[in-house]
């Protein structure tokens, strides 16, 4: 088989097992968070039913309904009577990553892969996946080769994120990865065991570590319906991710706060030494104004900054759950005492 030669992600990659590992018979749990799909679902599950076996006839899907307002939760019932499904329908819209976490909180294979509902990612790599995972990689996560198709606006915003995400926090995300990710149960163990409740998952996916590889893949377009991403939640989402690794932020704005207080320092000795010379006068008060503005405005942007970190903080106190489960209908063949 072809090994995973991507320069780009070379750093993110563990050494490479020495042969094939010894691995338990595959039980894989796809992993399906949707939200509004009720036009690719049918399809999707029954594409990836069929592809699912071709590597094992062991296996479930759980289908994690995250809130949908159409017509998702009457076509998820349906398919749960005709092929091996789980379905977990949350009691209103949590989020993607909540979404992703239930997933993984219910998963009972031994193998739990991640895959979203609307055909952007290909099921042809799913055999690469289950090779290198024999090979003895625990997690293989798709790469994202070409974003051509996106906006402007957001290829620049996530070239941003991932720049400040890998400069500011000991743990490095690997640019371009998404939630396409085949993984061990020993890797969804360790997800499960991680105690936050605001997650960005993949922070978590990198911060749990692990023997991992990549695949790149140009994303397919979606077979029907439009993505509920909009430039508002992607940014939300990193936000998210900034405050939950890094305190890059933090640490620029107590520079900036050095810069503004060194400057001020120079400028009122200017002012002392002027007086000295030539004796004080009436001007300068549009100077006055100006920095009484630029004092505040540091100011007021740095209690922003911080009062998001507070945020978070409040918010993991609370301790409530990131998700609640309204229904779950489980004609999934497998059991945990099967594992």
């Amino acid at each position: 088989m072809t090994m995973p030669t991507n320069d780009l992600h070379a750093e993110f990659f563990a050494a490479a097992p020495p042969g094939e590992l010894p691995r338990a018979p595959l039980r894989l749990s796809c992993v399906v968070p949707v939200y509004d799909e009720q036009a690719n679902l049918a399809n999707f599950v029954q594409a990836l039913a069929a592809s699912v076996q071709a590597l094992t006839t062991d296996f479930e899907i759980l289908v994690v309904n995250d809130g949908s307002r159409d017509g998702t939760h009457r076509l998820a019932m349906e398919l749960v009577q005709q092929l091996p499904v789980r379905y977990l329908a949350l009691s209103r819209n949590f989020g993607k990553e909540a979404a992703l976490t239930a997933g993984i909180d219910h998963a009972r294979g031994n193998v739990v892969l991640l895959i979203d509902g609307d055909f952007q990612h290909p099921l042809e790599l799913l055999p690469q996946m289950r090779d290198l995972w024999q090979l003895g990689y625990d997690m293989v996560y798709g790469v994202i080769a070409d974003r051509g198709a996106e906006s402007g606006a957001k290829r620049l915003g996530t070239q941003l994120f991932y720049r400040l995400m890998n400069s500011g926090s000991s743990v490095k995300l690997p640019p371009n990865a998404g939630d396409f990710r085949w993984m061990d149960r020993k890797v969804a163990d360790a997800l499960k065991a991680l105690p936050e409740r605001q997650r960005f998952m993949k922070g978590l996916y990198a911060w749990v570590g692990f023997k991992t590889a990549a695949l790149s893949f140009v994303p397919q377009d979606r077979a029907a319906g439009e993505s509920s991403f909009s430039l508002r939640r992607l940014g939300a989402l990193a936000l998210l991710g900034l405050t939950s690794f890094t305190t890059l932020p933090l640490r620029v704005w107590s520079v900036a706060g050095v810069v503004v207080a060194l400057l001020a320092l120079a400028y009122g000795s200017w002012i002392l030494v002027d007086t000295w010379l030539f004796g004080a006068d009436l001007a300068g008060w549009p100077t006055l104004a100006a920095g009484i503005m630029l004092f505040s405005g540091v100011q007021l942007t740095s209690i922003g900054i911080l009062g998001e970190y507070i945020g978070r903080i409040y918010d993991e106190v609370k301790q409530r759950p990131c998700y609640l489960i309204a229904r779950d209908e489980d004609r999934s063949p497998l059991r945990d005492d099967a594992r």
